[in-house]
């Protein structure tokens, strides 16, 4: 079972994903508003991938995103965006594996996390 860590500010969106990832069979293992929070629980929890607001970030997201890839250095980041622009780029580069628009179906994005569930049993 894929064990995945959120990070989003809002409850809402946290409890929408988690509900999602429920339905897809995974195993939502912790949960944050803020990002000392994300950094702080996530490598306790043995996750395979976190799902991580853009908008929680700090203002160097490659800082934060290399610090919280060595905090969980085998699990797949996933860069939730509310806005599709030159942002999505922005995440790649700052170190994410991939990225989910926050506007995209629920199906789309159930989609979009069961292939990057797929993807961490072929590692």
């Amino acid at each position: 079972m894929t064990r995945v860590f959120l990070a989003d500010a809002l409850p809402e969106e946290r409890s929408a994903l988690r509900q999602l990832l429920l339905d897809l069979k995974m195993q939502v293992v912790g949960e944050a508003g803020d990002w000392p929070t994300t950094l702080a629980q996530a490598p306790m929890n043995r996750v395979d991938m976190l799902l991580v607001d853009w908008e929680l970030l700090p203002n160097s997201p490659t800082a934060a995103l290399n610090e919280l890839r060595k905090a969980c250095p085998a699990a797949l980041v996933i860069i939730l965006i509310s806005h599709l622009d030159a942002r999505h780029q922005a995440a790649l580069s700052a170190g994410a594996d991939a990225f989910i628009s926050k506007g995209e179906t629920p199906e789309r994005v159930a989609e979009r996390l069961r292939l990057a569930a797929a993807s961490l049993r072929t590692k």
